[in-house]
Protein backbone atom coordinates (compact mmCIF):
# COMPACT_ATOMS: atom_id res chain seq x y z
CA UNK A 1 0.00 0.00 0.00
CA UNK A 2 3.02 2.69 0.95
CA UNK A 3 4.15 2.55 -2.94
CA UNK A 4 0.63 3.00 -4.15
CA UNK A 5 0.74 5.70 -1.86
CA UNK A 6 3.96 6.77 -3.10
CA UNK A 7 3.03 6.91 -6.66
CA UNK A 8 0.18 8.99 -5.96
CA UNK A 9 1.73 11.72 -4.21
CA UNK A 10 4.45 11.80 -7.03
CA UNK A 11 2.06 12.50 -9.57
CA UNK A 12 -0.01 14.94 -7.26
CA UNK A 13 3.80 16.54 -6.89
CA UNK A 14 4.42 16.39 -10.59
CA UNK A 15 1.61 18.49 -11.08
CA UNK A 16 2.54 21.10 -8.32
CA UNK A 17 5.87 21.36 -9.31
CA UNK A 18 6.03 21.10 -13.14
CA UNK A 19 7.40 23.58 -15.59
CA UNK A 20 5.56 24.26 -18.74
CA UNK A 21 6.83 24.03 -22.06
CA UNK A 22 5.20 26.42 -24.53
CA UNK A 23 5.34 24.53 -27.55
CA UNK A 24 4.57 21.01 -25.79
CA UNK A 25 2.03 22.64 -23.23
CA UNK A 26 -0.09 23.73 -26.38
CA UNK A 27 -0.72 20.10 -27.98
CA UNK A 28 -1.18 18.89 -23.82
CA UNK A 29 -3.90 21.93 -23.62
CA UNK A 30 -5.83 20.20 -26.48
CA UNK A 31 -5.39 16.51 -24.98
CA UNK A 32 -7.13 17.98 -21.97
CA UNK A 33 -9.43 19.57 -23.51
CA UNK A 34 -10.34 16.35 -25.59
CA UNK A 35 -10.52 13.94 -22.27
CA UNK A 36 -12.17 17.02 -20.12
CA UNK A 37 -15.03 17.35 -22.93
CA UNK A 38 -15.17 13.47 -23.14
CA UNK A 39 -15.77 12.69 -19.57
CA UNK A 40 -18.33 15.74 -19.53
CA UNK A 41 -20.20 13.69 -22.11
CA UNK A 42 -20.04 10.35 -20.28
CA UNK A 43 -17.86 9.40 -23.04
CA UNK A 44 -15.19 6.45 -21.57
CA UNK A 45 -14.02 4.72 -24.66
CA UNK A 46 -13.15 8.70 -25.56
CA UNK A 47 -11.42 9.50 -22.52
CA UNK A 48 -9.28 6.53 -22.50
CA UNK A 49 -9.17 6.86 -26.93
CA UNK A 50 -5.52 6.22 -28.56
CA UNK A 51 -4.23 4.29 -25.23
CA UNK A 52 -3.07 0.75 -25.50
CA UNK A 53 -2.58 0.49 -21.88
CA UNK A 54 -3.68 2.24 -18.94
CA UNK A 55 -2.85 1.89 -15.36
CA UNK A 56 -6.01 3.09 -13.09
CA UNK A 57 -6.55 3.78 -9.56
CA UNK A 58 -10.47 3.98 -8.47
CA UNK A 59 -11.25 5.49 -4.94
CA UNK A 60 -10.81 3.08 -2.20
CA UNK A 61 -8.69 0.71 -4.53
CA UNK A 62 -5.12 -0.31 -5.18
CA UNK A 63 -4.04 0.87 -8.54
CA UNK A 64 -3.96 -1.71 -11.15
CA UNK A 65 -1.10 -2.59 -13.02
CA UNK A 66 -1.66 -1.15 -16.82
CA UNK A 67 -4.10 -3.04 -18.45
CA UNK A 68 -5.77 -2.93 -21.94
CA UNK A 69 -8.13 -0.36 -22.57
CA UNK A 70 -11.28 -2.52 -22.96
CA UNK A 71 -10.59 -3.54 -19.13
CA UNK A 72 -9.77 0.19 -18.19
CA UNK A 73 -13.14 1.12 -20.06
CA UNK A 74 -14.88 -1.50 -18.28
CA UNK A 75 -13.93 -0.48 -14.82
CA UNK A 76 -14.91 2.77 -16.00
CA UNK A 77 -18.05 2.68 -16.88
CA UNK A 78 -18.58 0.85 -14.02
CA UNK A 79 -17.51 3.47 -11.64
CA UNK A 80 -19.39 5.87 -13.42
CA UNK A 81 -22.01 3.96 -13.83
CA UNK A 82 -25.68 6.01 -11.98
CA UNK A 83 -23.66 9.08 -12.18
CA UNK A 84 -24.67 12.35 -13.67
CA UNK A 85 -22.07 15.08 -14.28
CA UNK A 86 -22.51 18.58 -13.66
CA UNK A 87 -19.61 19.62 -14.59
CA UNK A 88 -16.12 19.11 -15.80
CA UNK A 89 -13.30 21.24 -15.61
CA UNK A 90 -9.39 21.35 -16.44
CA UNK A 91 -7.49 23.03 -13.27
CA UNK A 92 -3.92 21.97 -14.95
CA UNK A 93 -2.40 20.60 -17.43
CA UNK A 94 1.66 20.65 -17.56
CA UNK A 95 4.48 19.59 -19.24
CA UNK A 96 7.53 17.68 -16.88
CA UNK A 97 10.55 16.63 -18.36
CA UNK A 98 10.77 15.04 -21.81
CA UNK A 99 7.61 13.35 -23.30
CA UNK A 100 5.78 13.83 -19.91
CA UNK A 101 3.05 15.35 -19.27
CA UNK A 102 0.27 15.73 -16.49
CA UNK A 103 -3.61 16.71 -16.94
CA UNK A 104 -5.90 17.51 -13.46
CA UNK A 105 -10.03 17.64 -13.83
CA UNK A 106 -12.22 18.56 -11.17
CA UNK A 107 -15.36 16.72 -11.86
CA UNK A 108 -18.60 17.67 -10.38
CA UNK A 109 -21.73 15.22 -10.48
CA UNK A 110 -24.55 13.47 -8.36
CA UNK A 111 -25.71 10.64 -8.37
CA UNK A 112 -28.73 9.53 -10.31
CA UNK A 113 -32.14 10.34 -7.97
CA UNK A 114 -30.59 12.64 -5.40
CA UNK A 115 -29.51 16.27 -5.16
CA UNK A 116 -26.09 16.80 -3.85
CA UNK A 117 -23.35 17.40 -6.27
CA UNK A 118 -20.66 15.70 -4.99
CA UNK A 119 -16.70 16.69 -6.22
CA UNK A 120 -13.43 14.66 -7.66
CA UNK A 121 -10.59 15.15 -8.75
CA UNK A 122 -9.11 13.11 -11.57
CA UNK A 123 -5.21 12.69 -12.30
CA UNK A 124 -4.19 11.83 -15.84
CA UNK A 125 -0.59 11.21 -16.68
CA UNK A 126 0.25 10.98 -20.49
CA UNK A 127 3.64 10.42 -22.69
CA UNK A 128 4.42 12.13 -25.67
CA UNK A 129 4.47 9.71 -28.53
CA UNK A 130 5.23 10.41 -32.20
CA UNK A 131 1.44 10.72 -32.93
CA UNK A 132 0.58 12.97 -29.66
CA UNK A 133 -0.23 12.94 -25.89
CA UNK A 134 -1.56 9.09 -24.66
CA UNK A 135 -3.31 8.81 -21.70
CA UNK A 136 -1.01 6.13 -19.70
CA UNK A 137 -2.48 6.61 -15.69
CA UNK A 138 -6.04 7.85 -14.51
CA UNK A 139 -6.05 8.68 -10.78
CA UNK A 140 -9.54 9.42 -9.41
CA UNK A 141 -9.58 10.74 -5.43
CA UNK A 142 -11.72 10.40 -2.89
Amino acid sequence: MRGHVTAGLTLAAALVLAVPLAAQGADLGGAAERVRAAWARGDVAGVLSGSPRILVQLPGADPSAPIERSQAEAMLRGFVRGAEEVETLVRAARVVGEARGYVELVRRYRVRGTQEVQRQTVLLSYREGPDGWVLTELRIGR
